[in-house]
């Protein structure tokens, strides 16, 4: 009887645990592309300068 009430005490503290929050969802992606047009126009305008000098 009392192996009984102990397991049944057991699973009710346990089905009381709260699952913990959701995590935020991960931010939204910046384009793969985003730079691209800078780094090509600064190593042509860097290329320029060095074949000038």
């Amino acid at each position: 009887m009392v192996l009984f009430t102990v397991l049944i005490y057991t699973c009710i503290v346990n089905g009381q645990v709260v699952p913990p929050p959701m995590p935020p969802p991960p931010p939204p992606g910046l384009p793969v592309d985003g730079g691209l047009l800078f780094l090509f126009v600064s190593g042509l305008i860097y290329g320029v300068n060095k074949v000038r000098q």
